[in-house]
């Protein structure tokens, strides 16, 4: 069985996407989108691994890395435009656009 492919964008022009699996992508994404807020102070991007978790199903935890899956998708998120880094020193903090 063959799984579609996509490209996930890197917000620096210079560097190359990654290819990767549509439907896990989606996953991430609905978990990212979902707990990512739009408030000014945002969320740290080290807490977003851990937040994700409770939006996945055990057999996507058991079968991807979460925290490379995470920030993949973060980047490309980015990319797009949906989200932002919140300006500032120190740790890095996301929120929605």
């Amino acid at each position: 069985m063959t799984q579609e492919m996509m490209e996930a964008l890197h917000p620096d022009p210079d560097k190359k996407g990654t290819r990767v699996t549509k439907a896990t992508y989606l996953i991430y994404k609905a978990a990212l989108l979902t707990v990512i807020p739009d408030a000014e102070e945002g969320i740290y991007f080290s807490d977003l691994p851990k937040a994700v978790e409770p939006y996945l199903t055990e057999d996507v935890i058991r079968n991807t890395s979460t925290g490379w899956w995470v920030t993949t998708v973060k980047l490309d998120l980015e990319a797009r435009g949906l989200i932002e880094r919140v300006p500032g020193k120190g740790k890095q903090r996301l929120r929605r656009v």
